[in-house]
């Protein structure tokens, strides 16, 4: 018996949650029983009707997952090649009959750091949504409950379609609090707090760049898939899917704009950073400057030999700190002299 806590909030083949969608109604709910035989196509499942399809929800942390996959999914090596590959850039994919797509989006609990990026993985075919994942993710669980609160689906597409548009919303979130974090070292910058600015930047634009290179859809792909759909796909579903592919385009662009903010932040910073650090040497220039005829008519007179000159003059001493004055004032008006030049 798998204890409960290592079901991971799915159910003993690792299904999370499954809901059934026939035309014009809300999603019913489904669970692994009723996942097997609809996609097996028999019971009272497979008789939902023309244009009914399923939405299948996996967590990959479970055991048993993959095996269920495995065993009622059937001959989908590219499916199962995607969940194992190195490569987890987003894209769309057209095989085997079916589409896969490979999704990235953030953790539930993001917060601005490289490992809170996570990789969700699709096989949609004209009956059955399949989604795979290792951690909780926003746009899945934004779906779940656009699904709970009885929004319809009119094909396995347009689901697909509102998850893109879900993961498109969570980006425009993510921007705006970046913005928001852009423009606080923005406002520190004004305030001289230099150090602690930097720092914050970098940390924000690494984020940026990750996710920038894990959420571009990959062209090449996409491209395809628009001009030579699956015959399976309404025009209507390739026209929804083209508009939620420039939204998200839109998105991408906004985050490439706020990197290329940050970058010229930093390189401001940077110069800050360079002044401050020349007018600290320049000081210390200074003072090497000014204090170097005293320390060597110092070092000379303090010899312990003999004809030490005007060590018998009764105004010897005067005399001395005259001479290390004019040496001192032709030193420094040269300095002086210098920096301005």
């Amino acid at each position: 018996m798998i204890p409960a806590d290592a079901s991971y909030g799915s159910d003993r083949s690792g299904l999370i949650s499954g809901f059934l969608f026939r035309p014009g109604a809300a999603g019913s709910p489904l669970d692994t029983a009723g996942a097997a035989r609809w996609l097996a196509g028999v019971g009272a499942e497979a008789k939902a009707g023309d244009g009914a399809f399923a939405w299948l929800h996996f967590n990959l942390a479970h055991a048993a997952t993959e095996r269920w996959l495995r065993d009622h999914l059937g001959e989908v090596d590219e499916f199962f090649d995607a969940l194992h590959e190195g490569s987890r850039s987003t894209r769309i994919e057209y095989a085997h009959a079916a589409l896969i797509a490979v999704v990235n989006d953030v953790l539930y609990e993001f917060d601005f750091e490289p490992s809170q990026i996570a990789t969700l993985w699709m096989w949609v075919d004209e009956r059955t949504v399949v989604t795979a994942r290792l951690q909780p993710l926003r746009s899945i669980d934004r779906l779940r409950a656009a699904v709970k609160r009885g929004e319809s689906f009119g094909s396995s597409v347009a689901l697909l379609t509102h998850l893109l548009r879900d993961q498109a919303d969570v980006l425009v979130q993510i921007v705006r609090a970046a913005t928001g974090r852009v423009d606080e070292v923005e406002d520190s910058l004004l305030a001289e707090r230099v150090a602690r600015s930097r720092t914050r930047l970098g940390a924000l634009r690494r984020v940026l760049v990750r996710l920038r290179r894990l959420l571009a859809p990959e062209p090449g792909a996409l491209f395809r898939l628009l001009n030579q759909p699956p015959g399976w796909v309404a025009n209507e579903d390739v026209q929804e899917l083209r508009h939620s592919t420039e939204e998200f385009s839109a998105v991408l662009a906004d985050m490439t704009a706020l990197q290329e903010r940050i970058k010229l932040l930093q390189e401001e910073i940077a110069a800050r950073v360079t002044e401050e650090t020349s007018r600290s040497v320049y000081v210390l220039t200074m003072v090497t400057v000014l204090a170097l005829p005293i320390n060597m008519i110092a070092g000379l007179l303090g010899m312990n030999v003999g004809g030490v000159p005007l060590a018998e003059h009764a105004e010897g001493f005067w005399i001395v700190v005259a001479i290390i004055a004019s040496f001192t004032a032709v030193a420094g008006w040269w300095a002086f002299r210098r920096r301005e030049e």
